[in-house]
Protein backbone atom coordinates (compact mmCIF):
# COMPACT_ATOMS: atom_id res chain seq x y z
CA UNK A 1 0.00 0.00 0.00
CA UNK A 2 1.21 3.49 -0.79
CA UNK A 3 2.11 5.75 2.11
CA UNK A 4 -0.92 6.26 4.31
CA UNK A 5 -1.81 9.86 5.10
CA UNK A 6 -3.84 10.91 8.14
CA UNK A 7 -5.38 14.38 8.16
CA UNK A 8 -5.53 15.89 11.66
CA UNK A 9 -8.20 18.52 12.25
CA UNK A 10 -7.70 20.71 15.33
CA UNK A 11 -11.15 22.03 16.18
CA UNK A 12 -10.50 23.74 19.52
CA UNK A 13 -13.64 23.97 21.68
CA UNK A 14 -16.82 23.25 19.73
CA UNK A 15 -20.35 22.39 20.74
CA UNK A 16 -21.10 18.68 20.60
CA UNK A 17 -24.03 18.61 18.19
CA UNK A 18 -22.41 20.59 15.37
CA UNK A 19 -19.33 18.34 15.41
CA UNK A 20 -21.50 15.21 15.59
CA UNK A 21 -23.53 16.28 12.55
CA UNK A 22 -20.35 17.18 10.67
CA UNK A 23 -19.03 13.66 11.37
CA UNK A 24 -22.26 12.16 10.06
CA UNK A 25 -22.14 14.32 6.95
CA UNK A 26 -18.52 13.46 6.20
CA UNK A 27 -19.17 9.75 6.65
CA UNK A 28 -22.33 9.78 4.53
CA UNK A 29 -20.74 11.67 1.64
CA UNK A 30 -17.28 10.11 1.57
CA UNK A 31 -16.17 7.64 -1.11
CA UNK A 32 -13.22 5.32 -1.64
CA UNK A 33 -10.95 8.30 -2.37
CA UNK A 34 -11.87 10.31 0.74
CA UNK A 35 -9.08 10.97 3.21
CA UNK A 36 -8.89 9.42 6.65
CA UNK A 37 -9.10 12.07 9.37
CA UNK A 38 -8.65 12.43 13.13
CA UNK A 39 -10.60 15.28 14.69
CA UNK A 40 -9.24 16.69 17.96
CA UNK A 41 -11.76 18.69 19.99
CA UNK A 42 -12.98 19.80 23.42
CA UNK A 43 -16.69 20.08 24.14
CA UNK A 44 -18.67 22.25 26.57
CA UNK A 45 -20.41 20.25 29.28
CA UNK A 46 -22.77 17.60 27.83
CA UNK A 47 -23.96 14.08 28.55
CA UNK A 48 -24.28 11.82 25.52
CA UNK A 49 -26.38 8.67 25.56
CA UNK A 50 -25.40 5.88 23.15
CA UNK A 51 -27.80 3.66 21.24
CA UNK A 52 -27.77 0.97 23.92
CA UNK A 53 -28.22 3.59 26.62
CA UNK A 54 -30.69 3.11 29.43
CA UNK A 55 -32.26 6.15 31.04
CA UNK A 56 -31.77 4.81 34.56
CA UNK A 57 -28.02 5.40 34.17
CA UNK A 58 -28.67 9.16 34.01
CA UNK A 59 -29.10 9.85 37.70
CA UNK A 60 -29.27 13.62 38.03
CA UNK A 61 -28.25 15.57 34.91
CA UNK A 62 -29.25 18.93 36.42
CA UNK A 63 -28.36 21.81 34.11
CA UNK A 64 -26.17 19.71 31.78
CA UNK A 65 -27.94 18.75 28.53
CA UNK A 66 -28.43 15.09 27.58
CA UNK A 67 -28.15 14.23 23.88
CA UNK A 68 -29.23 10.91 22.33
CA UNK A 69 -26.60 9.91 19.77
CA UNK A 70 -25.91 7.15 17.25
CA UNK A 71 -22.74 5.65 18.71
CA UNK A 72 -22.42 2.41 20.62
CA UNK A 73 -22.29 2.33 24.38
CA UNK A 74 -24.12 3.93 27.26
CA UNK A 75 -24.01 7.40 28.79
CA UNK A 76 -20.83 9.41 29.20
CA UNK A 77 -19.81 12.96 29.99
CA UNK A 78 -17.84 15.45 27.90
CA UNK A 79 -16.59 18.75 29.24
CA UNK A 80 -13.77 21.30 29.20
CA UNK A 81 -10.42 19.76 30.11
CA UNK A 82 -11.21 16.47 28.36
CA UNK A 83 -9.50 15.45 25.11
CA UNK A 84 -11.98 14.10 22.58
CA UNK A 85 -10.63 12.45 19.42
CA UNK A 86 -12.80 11.27 16.54
CA UNK A 87 -11.19 8.87 14.03
CA UNK A 88 -13.01 9.09 10.70
CA UNK A 89 -11.38 6.12 9.03
CA UNK A 90 -12.19 3.86 6.08
CA UNK A 91 -11.61 0.60 7.96
CA UNK A 92 -12.57 -1.40 4.89
CA UNK A 93 -9.68 0.24 3.03
CA UNK A 94 -7.42 -0.29 6.05
CA UNK A 95 -8.42 -3.97 6.01
CA UNK A 96 -9.21 -4.06 9.71
CA UNK A 97 -12.40 -4.96 11.54
CA UNK A 98 -14.24 -3.07 14.23
CA UNK A 99 -12.69 -5.13 17.03
CA UNK A 100 -9.19 -4.38 15.72
CA UNK A 101 -9.97 -0.67 15.49
CA UNK A 102 -11.15 -0.64 19.11
CA UNK A 103 -8.00 -2.51 20.16
CA UNK A 104 -5.79 -0.09 18.23
CA UNK A 105 -7.47 2.98 19.73
CA UNK A 106 -7.15 1.58 23.24
CA UNK A 107 -3.51 0.65 22.62
CA UNK A 108 -2.70 4.13 21.35
CA UNK A 109 -4.01 5.57 24.64
CA UNK A 110 -2.07 2.98 26.68
CA UNK A 111 1.11 3.80 24.72
CA UNK A 112 0.62 7.53 25.21
CA UNK A 113 0.16 7.19 28.97
CA UNK A 114 3.21 4.90 29.14
CA UNK A 115 5.31 7.91 28.06
CA UNK A 116 4.46 9.31 31.51
CA UNK A 117 5.08 6.03 33.35
CA UNK A 118 1.33 5.54 33.83
CA UNK A 119 0.45 1.86 33.66
CA UNK A 120 -2.87 1.83 31.84
CA UNK A 121 -4.72 -1.10 30.31
CA UNK A 122 -7.90 -2.01 28.41
CA UNK A 123 -10.53 -4.52 29.56
CA UNK A 124 -11.96 -7.15 27.25
CA UNK A 125 -15.47 -6.84 28.67
CA UNK A 126 -15.65 -3.06 29.08
CA UNK A 127 -14.26 -0.84 26.28
CA UNK A 128 -12.02 2.00 27.37
CA UNK A 129 -8.74 2.42 29.24
CA UNK A 130 -8.20 2.02 32.97
CA UNK A 131 -5.59 2.84 35.62
CA UNK A 132 -5.82 0.92 38.90
CA UNK A 133 -9.41 -0.09 38.10
CA UNK A 134 -10.41 3.54 37.55
CA UNK A 135 -11.47 4.65 34.07
CA UNK A 136 -9.35 7.32 32.40
CA UNK A 137 -10.66 7.07 28.82
CA UNK A 138 -14.05 6.14 27.35
CA UNK A 139 -14.71 4.76 23.89
CA UNK A 140 -17.78 4.65 21.68
CA UNK A 141 -17.84 4.14 17.90
CA UNK A 142 -20.24 3.90 15.00
CA UNK A 143 -19.43 2.17 11.72
CA UNK A 144 -21.32 3.14 8.58
CA UNK A 145 -20.47 2.10 5.02
CA UNK A 146 -17.26 0.52 6.33
CA UNK A 147 -16.15 3.81 7.90
CA UNK A 148 -15.83 4.85 11.54
CA UNK A 149 -16.97 7.94 13.38
CA UNK A 150 -17.41 8.98 17.02
CA UNK A 151 -14.38 7.94 19.09
CA UNK A 152 -12.61 8.40 22.41
CA UNK A 153 -12.64 10.76 25.38
CA UNK A 154 -9.57 11.04 27.62
CA UNK A 155 -9.91 12.82 30.98
CA UNK A 156 -7.01 15.26 31.28
CA UNK A 157 -7.64 18.23 33.60
CA UNK A 158 -11.36 18.70 34.17
CA UNK A 159 -14.10 19.08 36.73
CA UNK A 160 -14.87 15.43 37.43
CA UNK A 161 -18.00 16.07 39.52
CA UNK A 162 -20.49 15.65 36.61
CA UNK A 163 -19.52 11.97 36.41
CA UNK A 164 -21.28 11.66 39.79
CA UNK A 165 -24.55 12.50 38.06
CA UNK A 166 -24.47 9.35 35.89
CA UNK A 167 -23.44 5.70 35.97
CA UNK A 168 -20.47 6.17 33.61
CA UNK A 169 -20.76 3.82 30.62
CA UNK A 170 -23.58 2.06 32.45
CA UNK A 171 -21.52 0.98 35.47
CA UNK A 172 -22.86 2.09 38.85
CA UNK A 173 -20.07 3.30 41.12
CA UNK A 174 -17.38 3.22 38.40
CA UNK A 175 -14.63 5.55 39.55
CA UNK A 176 -13.19 7.92 36.99
CA UNK A 177 -9.68 9.36 37.03
CA UNK A 178 -7.75 11.91 34.96
CA UNK A 179 -4.25 12.50 33.69
CA UNK A 180 -3.09 15.60 35.56
CA UNK A 181 -2.97 14.21 39.14
CA UNK A 182 -1.22 11.10 37.81
CA UNK A 183 1.58 13.32 36.44
CA UNK A 184 0.40 12.57 32.92
CA UNK A 185 -0.22 15.25 30.30
CA UNK A 186 -1.19 18.47 32.05
CA UNK A 187 -3.29 20.06 29.29
CA UNK A 188 -5.62 18.94 26.53
CA UNK A 189 -3.20 20.35 23.95
CA UNK A 190 -0.30 18.31 25.34
CA UNK A 191 -2.44 15.17 25.52
CA UNK A 192 -3.62 15.72 21.96
CA UNK A 193 -0.09 16.07 20.60
CA UNK A 194 1.01 12.83 22.26
CA UNK A 195 -2.11 10.91 21.28
CA UNK A 196 -1.79 11.94 17.62
CA UNK A 197 1.73 10.51 17.73
CA UNK A 198 0.79 7.12 19.23
CA UNK A 199 -2.47 6.82 17.27
CA UNK A 200 -0.77 7.34 13.91
CA UNK A 201 2.00 4.91 14.83
CA UNK A 202 -0.42 2.22 16.02
CA UNK A 203 -2.63 2.50 12.91
CA UNK A 204 0.37 2.70 10.56
CA UNK A 205 -0.08 6.18 9.09
CA UNK A 206 3.19 7.38 7.60
CA UNK A 207 2.35 11.04 6.99
CA UNK A 208 0.30 13.53 8.98
CA UNK A 209 -1.25 16.69 7.59
CA UNK A 210 -2.53 19.22 10.14
CA UNK A 211 -5.49 21.55 9.59
CA UNK A 212 -7.21 24.13 11.78
CA UNK A 213 -10.98 23.75 11.90
CA UNK A 214 -13.35 21.90 9.61
CA UNK A 215 -13.51 22.19 5.86
CA UNK A 216 -16.61 24.18 4.85
CA UNK A 217 -17.95 21.19 2.93
CA UNK A 218 -18.24 19.19 6.19
CA UNK A 219 -20.58 21.62 7.89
Amino acid sequence: MKDKVLHIRHLGRQDYESVWHAMQHYTDTRDEHSQDELWIVEHPAVFTQGQAGKSEHILNPGDIPVIQVDRGGQVTYHGPGQLVAYPLLDIKRLKIGVRQLVTDIEQSIVNMLAMYDIQAYPKADAPGVYVDERKIASLGLRIRKGCSFHGLALNVDMDMSPFQRINPCGYAGLEMVQCKPLNGPQTVIEAGEKLIQTFSQTLGYHHLEHHQGLAKSYE
